[in-house]
């Protein structure tokens, strides 16, 4: 149960107990329980679009109910992707070598590079959960895309790829 509290602990909001052990086996076994979190996490926000659609009713409504359920989605993760978009938009934007570009990522400033993809990640994924509610299937993309969101980190931590540098859950999890 360790690696469940790991991946519950590390993937959400909610206080969990703290695994008694946390080695490469244990954060390995973590990614593999990403995806279930990913699908509890879109359940959630699934709900939530589904009840401000049903009070709404209206194409206002849609909007609302797309925007209430990306920020539910944020709130339950402690921001935690929007936060790693900032900082790779930064690095990336940087155009410095790797051990640079890290350097500006592991600040804890957010810089215009990582505004400007969190602000257009941000309306990319309202108007798109807005559409593909107005086709009846919102509430699938939330749950699709936060179990395969989930399911892509556990691939990232396969054998061969490497962690961007030597510390961190990234150097923990690669390759287990």
């Amino acid at each position: 149960m360790d690696s469940l509290r790991l991946a519950v602990g590390t993937l959400t909001v909610l206080r969990v107990p703290p695994p008694a052990r946390v080695d490469p086996r244990t954060a390995g076994r973590a990614m593999l329980w990403a995806p279930v979190v990913g699908a509890g996490l879109g359940a959630v926000a699934a709900v939530v679009l589904e009840a401000v659609r049903a009070v709404t009713r209206s194409a206002t409504g849609t909007l609302l109910a797309a925007v209430l359920a990306v920020a539910t989605l944020a709130l339950l993760t402690r921001a935690l992707h929007w936060d790693g978009l900032a900082d790779t938009a930064d690095g990336l934007g940087s155009a410095l070598p790797a051990p640079g570009a890290l350097a500006v990522m592991r600040r804890s400033d957010v810089g215009p590079f990582g505004v400007v993809a969190v602000v257009l990640v941000l309306l990319l994924q309202v108007s798109a959960l807005a559409a593909a509610v107005g086709h009846g299937y919102g509430w699938l993309c939330l749950l699709v895309s936060t179990t395969t969101g989930r399911a892509a980190a556990a691939v990232a931590c396969a054998r061969g790829i490497p962690a961007a540098r030597g510390s961190g859950l990234g150097a923990m999890v690669a390759g287990t």
